[in-house]
């Protein structure tokens, strides 16, 4: 089987590559030369047909990613599966199900039948989860084990993979000599591999045997997500040499994973302020030969704990507009709890946003005339093409029903005194050209 990566070069044009052209509205041969150049890519396992069709990259809209998954404390597959049907109710792009509760294959594979979205996943989650149950001692891991587990995953139909492949002895190297850091390690997957590392002496077998890992991935066509292991969990540590160190090998790894015919994508970078979020986005695509850059994040700032969700938005407002391909959602619940169905579909709300506001100055008028109809509805008081062009409608019409004007023209923000309406008044004999609605 040829991945979307060697059909491209190919010069074919796949289903696939149409129904993300016709999505953007942008020309399929232009999406089949992003994809032939690893500028765009699109998770589609075969193994499970019929799957939505999403294109990552350059040039494209900036996706939402949705992330769900139990945990030891909290492990419901039923409640798994609400959040992830919720995530695509809400149009979340893609899924990731991060569980590290329960019965690990059980779960992926419910939340798998659940949706329509192309789902991925951390396979390093259940290696040392089951590990740890099996010994004792998630250090015990046997890589080969490991390696299994990627090709049983991807057999199982997951889209897109976040492997750790970056994470070696010399990026260990630069936290020792840095002092560590002051906001810790904060990604399990990553963390435990570091673990794994300093307790068995022994190099990263991801980042040893890439070459397997790649093929593996190829031989269904699954987005390989470079994992970002060492990602700064505070702003402090933002850009610190352990953080560069995985990234510039993150990005060696993406070119090599393009010769292997594998569709790659980079992950980064966690906490950063906003004067450094511009800067992160050029780094990778120079280094990475403009592979899509998935953003965890970003978040600018430590202290949002319970409106997280909003201190992401601020963030990926910014990587849109520098050049993000596809972001991470944060919940209300981040650095608190499990999130909730709500949690998700608040989380998703926001970051959906976000993008949006970024791909204002990405895309131009390719996302602003959605601004422009809604601009114009606005001043004339056409409330039904207003929802039509809200991004959330239902919440804007409940918002609307609950507080009804005494006039139906007006809301009751403004009653009689309404701007527009007066505004109206005074000028509609001097509209033209396109500030006429048709």
């Amino acid at each position: 089987m040829s991945t979307q990566l060697e059909l491209a070069r190919a010069g074919q044009i796949t289903p696939q590559m149409r129904a993300v052209a016709l999505a953007e509205e942008l020309d399929a041969e232009s999406i089949r030369a992003g994809v032939a150049a690893g500028h765009i890519v699109i998770p589609n396992n075969p193994v499970r047909p019929g799957l939505r069709a999403v294109g990552i990259g350059a040039g494209l809209r900036t996706k939402v990613n949705a992330s769900i998954g139990t945990s030891s404390d909290l492990c419901d597959i039923v409640a798994e599966c609400a959040k992830a049907r919720a995530a695509e109710e809400e149009q979340a792009d893609t899924l990731m199900e991060l569980s590290a509760g329960g019965d690990l294959d059980a779960i992926r594979r419910a939340v798998l039948a659940s949706t329509n979205l192309p789902v991925g996943n951390v396979p390093l989650y259940q290696a040392f989860c089951e590990t740890s149950r099996k010994y004792g001692d998630p250090n015990k891991m046997d890589p080969e084990y490991l390696f299994d587990l990627i090709e049983q995953q991807c057999a199982d139909g997951m889209s897109f993979m976040a492997i750790h492949c970056g994470i070696n002895l010399y990026t260990i190297e630069r936290l020792k000599k840095q002092g560590y850091r002051y906001g810790g390690l904060v990604s399990k997957g990553g963390t435990y591999m570091v673990s794994w590392m300093m307790s068995n002496g022994r190099e990263n077998p991801l980042y040893e045997q890439f070459d397997r890992v790649a093929k593996i991935l190829t031989k269904y066509d699954v987005v390989l997500s470079l994992g970002n292991g060492i990602r700064a969990g505070a702003i402090d540590d933002s850009h610190d040499r352990a953080q560069m160190a995985e990234l510039i090998i993150n990005c060696e790894l993406a070119e090599e994973g393009r010769k292997l015919g594998c569709q790659m994508m980079v992950e980064g970078p966690g906490h950063v302020p906003l004067d450094e979020i511009e800067a992160n986005i050029l780094i990778e695509k120079r280094m990475s030969g403009n592979a899509p850059y998935y953003m965890l994040g970003p978040l600018p700032t430590d202290i949002g704990a319970g409106y997280d969700h909003i201190t992401q938005a601020i963030g990926a407002a910014i990587s849109s507009k520098a050049g993000a391909d596809l972001v991470c959602y944060i919940t209300p619940a981040e650095h608190l709890a499990l999130p909730n169905e709500q949690d998700v579909r608040e989380g998703v709300r926001a970051a959906r946003l976000a993008c949006h506001v970024g791909d204002i100055v990405k895309l131009g008028d390719r996302a602003r005339h959605r601004d422009r109809e809604m601009a114009l509805a606005r001043r004339d008081m056409d409330w039904a093409a207003e929802f039509q062009q809200a991004l959330f409608p239902d919440v804007a019409r409940s918002i609307r029903a609950s507080r009804m004007p005494a006039a139906e023209d007006t809301c009751t923000m403004c009653g009689e005194l309404c701007a527009n309406r007066n505004g109206n008044r005074l000028f509609q004999p001097y509209m033209t050209g396109d500030r006429i609605r048709s």
